[in-house]
């Protein structure tokens, strides 16, 4: 049987009291006050819509073989690159082989069930087995747009095989139309909507109880059946009179998390599904729906393989594990909004290569080292030579995998001078613990906080971005262990 057999999420670290932006930005538009509760998720100034996804991923495939993955499936209206596999980029940062399937799903915000959808297809047709589907996004809203406050960021990911499935999927129902709610074009760089009147009355109030209806006929249910349905609106009013109209009780309505993260376009869905896969019992019935261009509706049973899965937090732990965004400010720089001067060293041209990136990419992307057959220690970067001065064996070595391993801080420094979207540039020494020893900026984290031999764990995330080329260059970083689940 197809299904879910694991499932990861992340939230940023970072959360802007929304209270803060309209107190910076209400003044051009009053009427957002009605957006101003809680707070939204931000990425970091290095994270973006890849490094969530990779985030999103790495959870997912905590404890499972790597080597069994046969595809992955991007989903993001938000992707660093029009023209260059995205999923290329998170496939190799979950460090994983090259001969599998790879694909990216945009256009729409529905695109995230739709990548889901064609996994499952995928899978029940014997074609592939274990794909990651990830769904991430980092959308703009204009400053004083009811967008800025409403938007937040996260992703979600989910691997879909026919073994330990823990949700059983049962079937679904699409329904698309060219509805334009929400818009950018080719080069735009912050969403666009229409009236919301028009969006709630025609979009919200329609697609889904048309999805929602044509999956209950289909498969001869009734909304009652199911122990959660997990549906995209974020209009409070619109979402309760869904309520009524398709008579879903409020125990049953999974939260979709707009006071603490925000809408978050293609994840919206799946996040809340990872949301609600946390608590699922065996033999529940879960009813997931996207919006956007219409709707997808998913039916999935929980099975008893959900019991097995010792670490049941994924969204939740990142929703716990938060540190908030005091400057409002600071948030318009990172998204590049304001511009903000990084010193004369930030005007250096210092892209790589494509085809320096092309010979170290398993090092830069996945990072990956070497470990000697003879003596069994571990190098990075790879090294031919063992490092180990009474082995030095030449030629003897074996891929090794780092991205997955606890480091401790052997030294460290915060530098003032360095270009830093966050000053100062933190960076130092990490010692991976099964050997291996490297320098690596830190992220998520002050200066202040930083002890040695604190224990670290390692993040993809962007290292640059190239403005006259319009490129963004990635890279792993330190994540102080304390500050992550």
């Amino acid at each position: 049987m197809a299904g879910i057999c694991s499932y990861g999420g992340y939230v940023p670290r970072y959360r802007l009291n929304r209270m803060l932006v309209y107190q910076a930005m209400g003044w051009m538009n009053p009427a957002n006050i009605a957006n101003a509760g809680g707070e939204k998720a931000v990425a970091n100034f290095d994270e973006d819509s890849i490094t969530m996804a990779v985030a999103a991923g790495l959870n997912a495939l905590n404890g499972m073989d790597r080597s069994e993955v046969q595809g992955v499936y991007f989903a993001s209206t938000t992707m660093p690159y029009k023209e260059r596999l995205n999923s290329g980029i998170v496939s190799a940062a979950l460090g994983l082989n090259d001969h599998i399937r790879t694909a990216d799903f945009s256009g729409g915000l529905k695109a995230g069930t739709t990548a889901l959808l064609s996994a499952l297809d995928g899978v029940e047709a014997k074609n592939l087995n274990n794909v990651v589907v990830t769904a991430s996004e980092c959308r703009l809203g204009k400053p004083a747009s009811p967008q800025e406050l409403i938007f937040g960021d996260a992703s979600a990911a989910l691997v879909i095989g026919d073994e330990d499935v823990i949700a059983e999927f049962k079937g679904s129902y699409s329904v698309t139309h060219d509805f334009a709610d929400h818009y950018r074009g080719q080069s735009a760089k912050y969403d666009r909507q229409w009236e919301d009147r028009w969006i709630r009355d025609l979009g919200f109030d329609q697609f889904i109880p048309e999805a929602i209806n044509g999956l209950l006929n289909k498969y001869s249910l009734k909304s009652d059946d199911f122990a959660r349905v997990i549906y995209d609106c974020h209009y409070a009013a619109a979402r309760k009179k869904l309520g009524k109209v398709l008579g879903i009780a409020p125990e049953t309505d999974q939260t979709n998390l707009q006071a603490e993260v925000g809408q978050s376009g293609t994840a919206q869905s799946l996040v809340m599904l990872v949301n609600a896969l946390e608590e699922a019992k065996p033999g529940d019935k879960l009813l997931v729906v996207s919006f956007g261009s219409g709707c997808d509706a998913l039916y999935f049973e929980v099975t008893a393989n959900i019991e097995k899965r010792t670490d049941r937090e994924a969204i939740s732990a990142c929703l716990s594990n938060k540190a908030e965004l005091d400057n409002y400010t600071k948030y318009l720089v990172w998204r590049n909004i304001l511009p903000g001067d990084a010193g004369l060293r930030s005007e250096e041209d210092v892209w790589t290569r494509w085809s320096a990136l092309w010979r170290s990419r398993k090092t830069v992307l996945g990072l990956w080292g070497t470990k000697c057959k003879k003596c069994g220690t571990a190098q990075i970067p790879p090294q031919n030579v063992c490092v180990n001065p009474e082995c030095g064996a030449i030629n003897q070595m074996d891929d090794y995998l780092f991205s997955d391993k606890i480091g401790h801080i052997a030294s460290f420094t915060g530098d003032m001078l360095a270009a830093s979207l966050n000053p100062p540039a933190v960076y130092g020494q990490i010692e991976f613990e099964g050997g291996g020893k490297m320098m690596f900026d830190f992220t998520d984290c002050n200066l202040d906080e930083l002890e040695i031999g604190m224990p670290v764990s390692m993040s993809f995330r962007r290292k640059y971005y190239d403005e006259k080329r319009d490129i963004s260059g990635y890279f792993w970083k330190a994540v102080p262990v304390k500050e992550v689940k």
